[in-house]
């Protein structure tokens, strides 16, 4: 009988260790890696406390031939499978739970932040989850879609005019904070959020990609916490990966030479002079963030690319209809980054380039401009062409 249980005991292990090397999340765990769908059906080998326990481990998808320049190999890290469908959860995450460990956030507070929609939207999940209150600012020019959102997590949501740009909304909940006594994120000076970047964008980049070529990291910036913390951690494991860093070409702030301004604080004193308004939501606001500055500091960029805002719109859409890839503007603008870089990079090279969010967040803007709700000529064709369940 000893015998018998210990032959069961050790088949159910051997059952345990099958499935563990082909879990999802295989490749962070040492086991063997997986590829194709086999390992659909899994699950992720755990279960999970609450939703921010999801944040990060997104995938690396291959962009096909359709869009890849012929030579060469593109990878897409798709921020979207986050929570709330963005790379800004990890930049919520890092704030909240940096300021509970320092004991700066109590249960009950109130969390104030500006932010274009996607910091916004996480940290209100953040505070929703963690039991606090929430109060954003946010830039009336912004998709109408992300003030709906904060709201529907039961933040609150204060607009500021479209003259004051990002610093005025940042003005704004420096005001609030000092006003009421609230906690202030600081995303765009606060270390924490490219720490938390380092520790797992980075790593989970270098990690995916073990064993296997990686000659370029794609990306723009917004707060700038993936490209200096992600950045460092690719740089010190793989420091033959070159960075290409891509901003607005209506915004060319980093390649101006000109430094931002800053207060004690190290926010921006005012709106930099070679800032003009772009549709890339999220990306390069009208100063240069200060984990920017040190970012470029510490770590630097090897490749620079000037983004076009109608290629960046224009290359959203060929994601979603060549690639089923349904990413946001900000997406489009780092694809087109990397497809750029691709043409004038050296044959065989593989790159992969940052996805921020998804393109549900755009349904009001540029984006979607030529979408419409109602059936066009071809599709009223399709339908008449059987004669039932025709609208009149």
């Amino acid at each position: 009988l000893f015998r018998s249980h210990s032959q069961k005991s050790s088949r159910a292990q051997n059952r345990a260790r099958s499935v563990a090397n082909m879990s999802c999340f295989a490749g962070l765990t040492g086991k063997a890696p997986v590829t194709g769908t086999s390992d659909r059906g899994c699950g992720r080998g755990r279960l999970y406390d609450n939703i921010t326990e999801t944040v990060g481990n997104t995938p690396c998808v291959k962009i096909s031939e359709a869009m890849c320049p012929p030579g060469r190999t593109i990878y897409a890290k798709c921020e979207y499978f986050n929570p709330m469908s963005s790379v800004k959860d990890r930049l919520a995450c890092a704030i909240i739970e940096d300021a509970e460990r320092q004991g700066k956030l109590k249960p009950g507070d109130t969390v104030v932040e500006a932010t274009s929609g996607n910091t916004g939207i996480a940290v209100a999940m953040l505070c929703a989850q963690r039991g606090y209150k929430c109060v954003i600012t946010m830039a009336e020019p912004f998709s109408i879609e992300r003030r709906k959102l904060m709201r529907f997590l039961g933040a609150k949501v204060i607009i500021t005019p479209k003259s004051g740009k990002g610093t005025g909304m940042v003005a704004k909940a420096r005001e609030l904070s000092e006003k009421h006594g609230w906690f202030l994120c600081r995303q765009f000076e606060n270390e924490a959020n490219a720490e938390f970047h380092y520790n797992t964008t980075g790593k989970e980049i270098v990690a995916d990609f073990e064993g296997k070529r990686l000659d370029y990291y794609v990306l723009g910036y917004g707060t700038g916490g993936t490209f200096s913390g992600a950045g460092r951690a690719i740089k010190e494991k793989r420091p033959d990966v070159k960075i290409a860093l891509g901003e607005p070409e209506a915004a060319p702030l980093i390649s101006s030479g000109t430094k931002t301004e800053r207060n004690p604080d190290g926010s921006a004193t005012g709106s930099h002079p070679a800032f003009k308004a772009h549709p890339i939501q999220g990306w390069t606001p009208d100063f240069i963030p200060q984990i920017v500055e040190h970012g470029i500091a510490k770590t630097g960029y090897d490749e620079y690319i000037p983004i076009p805002g109608q290629a960046a719109i224009e290359m959203s859409q060929q994601l979603a209809k060549t690639q089923g890839i349904f990413t946001g503007i900000s997406g489009g603008a780092s694809m087109y980054a990397a497809i750029e870089m691709a043409k004038k990079a050296p044959e065989g090279s593989v790159l992969v380039a940052m996805l921020a969010d998804t393109g549900e967040r755009y349904l009001s803007t540029p984006l979607f401009e030529s979408i419409q709700a109602d059936m066009n000529a071809e599709e009223l064709e399709i339908s008449k062409s059987t004669p039932n369940f025709q609208l009149s």
